[in-house]
């Protein structure tokens, strides 16, 4: 038969496939999500996440060792905050020696070049288990964005490098940056929640942190998952608002989202690999339906083909093992 194109002639060796193709999976691409906890020699595990812990300081610089050894060069904090440090205005969050303060400074005394991004919502503190001020069963837009800002503050004030807005308030990205160059961050960046849908696949993260909603549910500030354009929207605002850096949460049932951020963003594009994509492919493994390897690999490899610059996952150190390999 006469064919003149035969895309074959790209894929019949090994030599010839790493020469031709488009994406390339490296463990600096990874964001490695940690819970952290009080105490010391604490590694407590997650039911919902096999293979995933709550830390304490002292173990995490540990893991974050083995971290860098491995090419993973940023980590993700998200404090486990025990209930009677809880109220309704998040003030916990802005403890100069809370978890999370002392967690950052230990990180950058350890590894100083270590990149350390840092959570700002109100749910983990809150009493209410809700990213903003709840008054009478409604979330507060405006009022919520002084917390955030007073938390991101501290959090750069302890070291951070990106503070991390995941509340999906309106105009937050604005406030916080103004409020972080008054206090004299300016140097400090912005990775925005962008596109944080409202989504199913959030259960055991908030089992890992104790902060499901005490009513109701997100949906009045989280994404609502068939929209796609209103993701370009919330890009356009928040890089204009400041952000240095724009994400899409979830990552694996959101690609098409991903991909068409990409093509819109000025900005680097973060995605998040869930707790519950997490769950999917570890449960899957275990009960031997998947290779685990190989569907970990794919998977992370689908959200960089379509667009991530940086993947938050908490597979990334077991994949950097993989790469290294």
């Amino acid at each position: 038969m006469k064919l003149r194109h035969r895309p074959r002639r790209l894929r019949k060796s090994n030599a010839i496939r790493n020469l031709s193709h488009e994406t390339t999976l490296t463990a600096d691409r990874f964001v490695w999500p940690v819970f952290i906890t009080e105490g010391r020699n604490q590694r407590v595990a997650i039911s919902a996440m096999p293979g995933v812990f709550r830390l304490s300081i002292d173990e995490l610089l540990k893991d974050l060792k083995i971290a860098s050894e491995l090419g993973v060069q940023s980590v993700a904090l998200f404090p486990h905050i025990e209930e009677n440090l809880k109220d309704s205005m998040a003030s916990e969050s802005k403890n100069e020696e809370g978890l999370l303060q002392r967690a950052v400074r230990a990180i950058k005394k350890s590894l100083p070049d270590f990149c350390v991004i840092t959570d700002v919502a109100m749910d983990p503190y809150s009493s209410d288990g809700h990213d903003g001020i709840v008054h009478e069963g409604q979330i507060l837009n405006d009022e919520t964005l002084v917390v955030l800002a007073d938390m991101a503050i501290s959090q750069a004030r302890a070291g951070a490098d990106f503070v991390a807005p995941s509340d999906m308030m309106d105009g937050r990205v604005g406030y916080i940056r103004a409020r972080l160059d008054e206090a004299g961050f300016a140097n400090v960046g912005i990775i925005s929640y962008t596109a944080k849908y409202a989504s199913a696949f959030y259960g055991p993260f908030r089992e890992a942190l104790d902060s499901a909603p005490k009513f109701g549910d997100k949906k009045t500030y989280q994404m609502d998952p068939r929209n796609q354009k209103e993701a370009l929207r919330e890009t356009r605002l928040d890089i204009s608002e400041g952000a240095d850096v724009v994400m899409v949460k979830p990552a694996l049932a959101y690609l098409d989202v991903i991909a068409r951020v990409k093509d819109h963003s000025t900005v680097p594009v973060a995605a998040y690999n869930v707790s519950g994509e997490y769950a999917m492919v570890k449960l899957a493994a275990k009960s031997g339906s998947l290779d685990e390897k190989k569907a970990v690999l794919e998977v992370l490899t689908a959200i960089h083909r379509a667009g991530a610059d940086m993947i938050f996952t908490y597979h990334a150190l077991e994949a950097a093992r993989w790469l290294k390999g």
